[in-house]
């Protein structure tokens, strides 16, 4: 056809193309969304909601084709976050990069575990089948657990000691072993409650088709707590779970609203009905107390006890469960836990919190949510220093700029090592004084989605200065209004758009935007 007739073709194609498309989501995504259907297959049970989520996030440009939002899968490659192998299929290998976030991430909720009085603690990977049993996992979880034999064990067999012939099992989660914890003194009800908190790694058997890059995995690490308390402290442990919860979505991460879901008693329940009824009434008190909007989801509960899930969604319309607070009346009782009250011996009830739940698939809605335009403190490239040539003079000066703006204490020489502080993390620093051209180091820099790019040339070594670009689309709106306060409180000078600072005065720019992060 010529180029002549295909033209008008195409302006009525685009004139058009809402009213083809209004009610063919999935026509338009597999056209001008992914590049193929092996990356991300949309599933036929979100239905209609899952079309409509699409629809809205097909947006259109000037060129009036859609463009789709992020998928932390092509960004995790374009900013080297993780890779993965066939080696270990759904335990993702994190790159520093994306280690650098994860533990940020972690280190983030470790900051707040002091005023909502969490104590941390280590637990093992893997416990003897016979603790599993006794927590009812194998019973109801033994298909999504990995066993593992240990030296000396024979496997089952019908006559096996409880010792070292028995099967192991890699823990899908913490709550036995925190129960093992509580269980290692005497407790007072004054003790109460005791707050648990443990980031171990832990392993799920998903089926390989439900395997999708951090969303979906078989290893994952979570911030897993467990509150053990009284019966008269269950609803104020709830409400300030809850108000965790909300200061880490909205205050922190600034995620917006997210939907709270109260799941009920399951078919396959162990316990009293008493039981389960008191919990689940003392969990709609607490989510009406909140003032926020809820739903209920009958029979959709641990089957040891009901919980209050959090929902986020991520860039495909797809929901994931996040937050997670769940009442267990029966863990405690099946280990025997107890504490001394001045009537006597009581069981205390166990809450269940996960505030980011699985980290890895938290980083996944995180990545698809900046999309790529991270927050200083939590960005996997936040500062590039360049050099304009290759004197001596300049190389020694970037060096010394990668030390103080990065946070080190002083420069260290080979062989020689201080004590490094241990209170705020260092500023992951990249440096570039390579022989090309300026311009084009800048370009690669800002391909790579650096938050800042630090420059230093022959006046700034004569001046001890850094010229500071600050990218407008690689940073937050808070970080560019900070920058411009900055800028016009102290007169900051400029040159050619760039800010003429001592290296010092920007270390204080990027202490300020690691502290008040909040």
């Amino acid at each position: 056809m010529p180029l002549t007739a295909r033209l008008p073709l195409h302006r009525l194609f685009l004139a058009r193309r809402p009213a083809i498309f209004i009610n063919h989501a999935r026509v338009a995504w597999s056209i001008f969304g992914r590049p193929c259907s092996c990356t991300a297959t949309l599933s036929a049970e979100h239905g209609d909601a899952t079309k409509s989520a699409v629809a809205k996030s097909l947006e259109t440009t000037d060129s009036g084709i859609p463009q789709p939002t992020a998928d932390h899968r092509d960004l995790a490659v374009k900013q080297d976050l993780f890779t993965t192998s066939a080696y270990s299929p759904g335990s993702p290998l994190f790159l520093p990069n994306g280690a650098d976030m994860l533990n940020k991430l972690s280190a983030c909720l470790r900051a707040q575990y002091p005023q909502f009085g969490f104590r941390e603690v280590i637990s093992p990977n893997i416990y003897k089948k016979s603790l599993w049993e006794k927590s009812g996992h194998w019973d109801k979880y033994a298909k999504d657990m990995f066993e593992v034999r240990g030296r000396g064990a024979t496997g089952e067999k019908a006559d096996a000691e409880i010792g070292e012939n028995e099967a192991f099992g890699l823990k899908p989660m913490n709550c036995p072993g925190h129960c093992l914890l509580f269980a290692s003194e005497t407790r007072s009800y004054r003790d109460l409650p005791i707050r648990y908190a443990d980031f171990s790694s832990l392993h799920r058997n998903e089926i390989s088709g439900a395997l999708s890059g951090l969303t979906r995995v078989r290893r994952f690490h979570q911030d897993d707590g467990h509150i053990f308390c009284r019966p008269s402290q269950i609803e104020d442990e709830i409400k300030q779970t809850m108000a965790f919860i909300d200061l880490v979505y909205r205050k922190i991460f600034h995620l917006g609203l997210y939907r709270l879901v109260l799941s009920t008693r399951p078919e396959d329940y162990i316990g009293e009905i008493s039981e389960w009824e008191s919990a689940e009434e003392q969990l709609k008190a607490a989510l009406d107390h909140s003032g926020l909007d809820w739903k209920l989801n009958e029979g959709d509960g641990a089957f040891y006890g009901p919980k209050i899930d959090i929902i986020l969604k991520d860039s495909d319309g797809k929901e994931h469960q996040t937050a997670t607070i769940q009442l267990d009346f029966q863990l405690p009782q099946r280990f025997k836990l107890t504490y001394d009250e001045e009537s006597g011996s009581e069981t205390p009830v166990m809450i269940h919190r996960a505030v980011l739940g699985s980290l890895e698939r938290f980083l996944a809605l995180l990545i698809e949510h900046y999309n790529g335009c991270y927050p200083f403190w939590i960005s996997p490239r936040p500062l590039a220093i360049l050099s304009v040539a290759q004197s001596q003079d300049e190389l020694t000066a970037v060096e010394s700029a990668r030390q103080l703006l990065s946070g080190m204490s002083e420069k260290v020489e080979i062989g020689s090592f201080s004590k490094a502080p241990i209170l705020r993390p260092l500023i992951h620093t990249d440096i570039d004084t390579s022989a090309r051209s300026l311009s084009k180091k800048v370009r690669e820099a800002n391909t790579k989605g650096y938050n800042f790019v630090a420059v230093i040339g022959p006046n700034d070594v004569k001046e001890n200065t850094i010229s500071l670009m600050v990218s407008r689309t690689r940073n937050r709106p808070e970080t560019l209004d900070f920058i411009d306060f900055m800028k016009q409180r102290y007169n900051l000078p400029e040159s050619q758009g760039n800010l003429k600072l001592t290296a010092r005065q920007t270390r204080q720019i990027f202490e300020h935007l690691q502290d008040n992060y909040l």
